[in-house]
C-alpha cells in the first residue's frame, strides 16, 4: 500500500464550514415550539408584563388605598383590623379553641398544618391526569381551602360596619384651631374624648372639620345624639351650646377655603 492511497476524507454536510451569526434553530419540527427563546419569546413576555405593570400603575393613582389616620396609641377604643386577604385568620382567631390559651394552636399549628397540606399536594398526587375528577387528592384539598377561607373571610366582614370605619378613620387635612376661643372650652369638655383634640375624629366617633351642618344643625345633634351618638350627651347651657355650635361650623368654614 503505497503511501497516500487508501485514504479516504468523508465530509459531513450537518457541520458547517464557517461559523455564522447567532441565528435562531429552525423549530418548525417540534410542534408547539416554533420559536426560540431568546429574544423572541422572552420579548414577549416582558411586553406583557409592562403592560400589566402600567395597568396595575394607573389603578394605584386612579383607587388609591384607603388609608386611615395615623396609629395613636392613647386611642383606647380603635380596633385595629387586617387587609382583606388575612380577615380569614382574623376571624379564626375570635373562636375559643383558636384564641386565649389556645392561641398557638389557631395562630402557628392549625395554619401550618393548612397551608403545609396544599404544599404537599402535588407530591401526594403525582399522576398526569389533566382532569380535576382524576385528582381527587389534590382537588379536595384544594376547594376544602378556598371554601375555609371565603366562609371565614366572610364572616369576619360581615361583622364590620365598613362605612362608618372608613369615615371615623379616614385621613383629613389638618386645620388651625384657635383653641383660646369659648367653643374650644365646651368643645374640649363634651367632644374631644370621642372627637379627637383636633376634630380629627376617631374610631367611634367621625371628624367635624369637614361637616356640613349649619349651628342649629349641630346644637341638636349635641342635644339628642344621631346615628350611634346618644342623646343627652351635651349638658351645658343654652349659651355653651350655642358656643359650641359656632365654633364647630367655624373650623369647618376654614376648611372649606
Amino acid at each position: 500500500m503505497h503511501r497516500g492511497k487508501g485514504m479516504k476524507f468523508v465530509g459531513d454536510s450537518r457541520v458547517t464550514a464557517e461559523k455564522k451569526p447567532n441565528i435562531p434553530k429552525d423549530y418548525s419540527e417540534y410542534p408547539g415550539r416554533t420559536e426560540a427563546f431568546w429574544p423572541n419569546f422572552l420579548l414577549k413576555e416582558w411586553l406583557v408584563g409592562a403592560v400589566f405593570l402600567i395597568g396595575f400603575l394607573i389603578l394605584t393613582v386612579v383607587a388609591p388605598s384607603p388609608l386611615e389616620n395615623q396609629a395613636d396609641p392613647t386611642n383606647a377604643s380603635y380596633i385595629p383590623l387586617p387587609d382583606w386577604y388575612f380577615l380569614f385568620l382574623y376571624q379564626f382567631l375570635k373562636y375559643e379553641f383558636a384564641s386565649g390559651d389556645y392561641v398557638v394552636l389557631g395562630s402557628i399549628v392549625i395554619p401550618g398544618l393548612a397551608f403545609g397540606a396544599l404544599l404537599i399536594a402535588p407530591f401526594l398526587d403525582t399522576g398526569s391526569e389533566r382532569r380535576p375528577i382524576k385528582r381527587p387528592i389534590s382537588v379536595s384539598l384544594m376547594l376544602i381551602g378556598i371554601a375555609v377561607t371565603a366562609f371565614l373571610t366572610w364572616e369576619a366582614g360581615s361583622h364590620v360596619n365598613w362605612e362608618e370605619r372608613a369615615q371615623s378613620n379616614q385621613i383629613v387635612e389638618t386645620v388651625e384651631i384657635d383653641k383660646e376661643q369659648e367653643g374650644y372650652a365646651v368643645y374640649e369638655q363634651y367632644c374631644l374624648q370621642c372627637h379627637g383634640e383636633n376634630l380629627e375624629g376617631g374610631s367611634a366617633a367621625p371628624g367635624l372639620t369637614e361637616t356640613g351642618k349649619s349651628v342649629d344643625e349641630i346644637k341638636d345633634i349635641a342635644v339628642n345624639g344621631v346615628g350611634t351618638m346618644p342623646a343627652g350627651m351635651f349638658g351645658g347651657s343654652d349659651e355653651e351650646l350655642q358656643q359650641l355650635g359656632e365654633f364647630i361650623r367655624s373650623v369647618a368654614d376654614k376648611a372649606s377655603e
